[in-house]
């Protein structure tokens, strides 16, 4: 296993986050064949990882994560006939499971704003919360982004943040001036009190002035959603789904959103656009005067 993570890593060029992915799936493909009368990967062939992704399937794993699980499986096998281990490729003619597309949740302006307004301002770290929230939200930055954000990457003088994204990809995201304010504030008042015993270059720091982790973003995001009332999910990609509905909605470009957000293809961006005509189907619903009307009998 610490020889394919290699192969992935310098060979495949992954990032660290789909290596850990890709290593765990495997692992889990190995303890299913070792459940089936002591088979090993280089014995197994198509009928053994079909069975593999069917019990997934049936232990209630979703067509991404299926998908997900193929992909890793393929990526071990190419590994292994690499290496001269085995040959022939059992997942060569195996398909992709049909993904379902799935719409993100997003927040009402409005409820974004009862959000953001959530965090008190008389202590440190309810100013980085204040000022995290709207700097997501104003970025539309993931929040591996989000919390890899260093000081040199934010410049508010010209208001942008120079973002490195996925595959290492550079993008200058404009800042607002909501998001700026509330920097502002977090870098003048609250983020020295974190620092004080640590050097660090990162934006949003935890209470010990070290660098945030997921699982504390996760965190305050659930306790202001649940200071606001909202009867919602958290999610660490909330707010970057309703910075980008919330810029479909008024009027921007499909383009100009797939740079803002950092992706590869067009593809993935155009899943707002169901969004954003779920939007107009409501809007016309709501205003058109004839929408609402009971149709008469011979109409």
């Amino acid at each position: 296993m610490e020889e394919f993570r290699h192969y992935l890593l310098f060979e495949r060029r992954l990032s660290g986050n789909t290596v850990d992915s890709y290593a765990g799936d495997v692992r889990r493909f190995l303890r299913f064949l070792a459940s089936r009368k002591r088979k090993v990967a280089q014995d197994a062939g198509r009928e053994q990882v079909a069975e593999y992704l069917s019990s997934l399937s049936r232990r209630g794993f979703d067509p991404a994560s299926v998908a997900r699980n193929l992909s890793s499986v393929r990526a071990f096998y190419s590994y292994l006939i690499a290496s001269r281990v085995r040959q022939g490729d059992p997942t060569e003619l195996l398909e992709r499971p049909r993904l379902w597309k799935r719409l993100p949740r997003t927040l009402s302006v409005d409820e974004v704003k009862i959000l953001l307004s959530q965090p008190s301002l008389s202590g440190p770290l309810g100013l980085r919360d204040r000022a995290m929230l709207e700097f997501m939200y104003a970025t539309g930055c993931r929040v591996s982004e989000l919390l890899s954000a260093t000081l040199q990457s934010v410049d508010l003088d010209e208001r942008q943040f120079r973002c490195v994204g996925k595959g290492g990809k550079e993008r200058i995201v404009p800042l607002g001036s909501q998001a700026c304010g509330a920097l502002n504030q977090y870098f003048k008042e609250g983020r020295p009190g974190l620092v004080e015993r640590s050097k660090s270059q990162f934006v949003f720091v935890n209470s010990r002035g070290g660098k945030l982790s997921r699982m504390g973003f996760w965190k305050v995001l659930r306790k202001y959603c649940l200071k606001a009332g909202l009867s919602v999910t958290p999610s660490p990609h909330m707010l970057r789904h309703s910075f980008a509905t919330h810029l479909l909605e008024g009027g921007a470009d499909l383009r100009v959103v797939q740079e803002l957000l950092g992706h590869s293809s067009i593809s993935t961006t155009q899943i707002y656009t169901q969004v954003d005509r779920e939007y107009l189907r409501k809007v016309h619903s709501r205003f058109h005067p004839r929408a609402r009307l009971p149709v008469k009998q011979g109409d």
